[in-house]
């Protein structure tokens, strides 16, 4: 049986943006935490009109969107973070990164060329 302590591998973005998401979901779906990044949140104008249950679940869903975040952030190198200009939730940074990296074209054929790179390092080895 896994110790709840044992070390949690978190995959890395390696410009396979359909691999990662789908690896990425399955893990925030494990932790509960992809609905805040499917839905999002917002912050609402009056917070004093808000009730303790209200403002309870309020605070759940931001301390949820930070732990998401801290996933993502922790998965996608610091160059590419740099490039994403909305992080301020986990959906925007979520959002981010599939309009830039889902189906791009360019992003294709790079993947295209590592891939090359591997094969003709790999039968050079042989």
């Amino acid at each position: 049986m896994a110790d709840s302590n044992s070390f949690l591998s978190i995959p890395k973005f390696d410009g396979d943006y359909d691999h990662w998401s789908m690896l990425m979901e399955n893990l925030l779906r494990s932790k509960e935490y992809w609905n805040v990044v499917e839905q999002g949140y917002e912050e609402p104008e009056k917070l004093e009109s808000l009730t303790g249950a209200e403002r309870r679940t309020l605070e759940e869903r931001k301390l949820n969107d930070l732990r998401a975040k801290n996933y993502l952030f922790q998965s996608i190198d610091k160059n590419i973070l740099k490039t994403i200009t909305n992080k301020a939730t986990s959906k925007a940074l979520w959002d981010s990164m599939k309009q830039k990296y889902q189906g791009n074209a360019r992003v294709q054929r790079a993947q295209l060329q590592r891939l090359r790179r591997e094969f003709e390092v790999l039968e050079m080895q042989n």
